[in-house]
């Protein structure tokens, strides 16, 4: 599948933001029984898994977050999970596709044990199911040109330069562009990527501002332009991280405790998470800092 995220899964992503973003009230789901939770919930739920020789999985169907491209489940998320499964002595991901929106109702209803989605860490989500520690930050990028013509590399360079910036309809990208102090008239909307690469290549607009990940992701369709190294935008001076994670239910952190010590071994080891992940256009630059903990982005 080569579709990028939709808008109201990007606008999901990047209004997480960082820590000491205002704390949203949370979505009210149903909450699920013990009963309704499914065969691995609570204490001893590895180990059901392990006999099982599977975990359910959730994902959206997009890449590159998590996908299914011909039978073959792929993506930043199934290619991270499988790693951590396998250590743990689950060898099997056996995948749900389902809409964004249902993601968390059917996790909570027991349909399955994890969703698999590089699912955004929000106050809001975190009041209705528990998340692993961070997998992954989403700092922004410039697709530019093939050869950079402005020689722009961030925000303050595009300012500088009195280029025309392109931001996605309704994302949060236009907000930062503004809050670098680029003018109002030189900030132009588009409706979805495709449309901010061809305006690049169309010279209707001189940089596309999005996430590294999707900016790489896009380019390899688009070999006319180029993507920027990432940065870490700031608003109102706190950085932008956007981060995203695994999904659990309530009730499973003995589960969830034991994804992150697996976890924490890949994102501790630079050159394991890049070559895992190259192919889906993440990089060291998405590697999330150890000072950023769930916890904290839980509480707003």
């Amino acid at each position: 599948m080569a579709d990028f995220p939709h808008l109201s899964r990007r606008g999901f992503l990047h209004r997480s933001a960082a820590v000491g973003s205002l704390l949203v009230a949370p979505v009210l789901l149903s909450a699920c029984s013990k009963t309704d939770a499914g065969a691995t919930d609570g204490a001893g739920a590895l180990d059901k898994l392990r006999e099982q020789g599977f975990v359910r999985v959730a994902y959206a169907n997009e890449a590159p977050y998590g996908y299914l491209e011909g039978k073959q489940l792929k993506g930043e998320a199934p290619t991270l999970h499988r790693e951590i499964f396998k250590a743990l002595g689950v060898d099997e991901l056996k995948p749900t596709l389902s809409e964004w929106d249902g993601l968390i109702p059917g996790l909570q209803a027991g349909k399955y044990d994890v969703v698999s989605a590089g699912m955004a860490i929000t106050p809001e989500r975190c009041a209705n199911a528990i998340f692993s520690e961070p997998e992954f930050i989403s700092p922004t990028a410039l697709m530019v040109k093939k050869g950079n013509p402005q020689k722009v590399t961030d925000l303050a360079s595009a300012k500088a330069a009195g280029i025309t910036v392109g931001v996605m309809s309704g994302a949060v990208e236009g907000r930062y562009a503004e809050g670098a102090g680029i003018a109002k008239d030189r900030i132009k909307t588009l409706q979805k990527p495709q449309d901010g690469a061809d305006a690049v290549k169309g010279g209707r607009i001189d940089a596309f501002l999005l996430t590294g990940i999707s900016l790489r992701w896009l380019a390899k369709t688009n070999p006319e332009t180029e993507v920027t190294e990432p940065f870490v935008p700031e608003v109102d001076g706190t950085k932008q991280y956007s981060p995203g994670g695994a999904v659990f239910h309530k009730g499973n952190e003995e589960l969830r405790d034991a994804f992150n010590r697996e976890l924490k071994k890949i994102v501790s080891d630079r050159s394991r998470y890049v070559d895992l992940l190259r192919e889906y256009g993440f990089g060291a630059s998405e590697l999330p800092p150890a000072t950023l903990k769930t916890a904290d982005l839980c509480a707003g």
